[in-house]
């Protein structure tokens, strides 16, 4: 059976490996159309780190609760 399974993989493998499709990504190095100010890096900052943290905050300050039974 190994012998088998061996004579398939090697006459499988360069057919697998031969048509590989290629992806380029579309880099553009152009400036910004508007610069984005301090204000509002600290507003998404903020945001960021409240949707991040908020939640596993909001279950460890209830901790208590979810360890009673109910």
């Amino acid at each position: 059976m190994s012998g088998l399974l061996r004579i398939v993989t090697r006459r499988a493998a360069p057919v697998l490996r031969g048509h590989t499709i290629t992806q380029k990504a579309n880099v553009f190095g152009a400036p910004a159309k508007e610069n984005i100010g301090p204000v509002e890096t600290g507003i998404a900052l903020a945001m960021f780190s409240l949707a991040i943290l908020g939640p596993s905050g909001w279950i460890l300050a209830h901790l208590e609760d979810y360890k009673k039974k109910q």
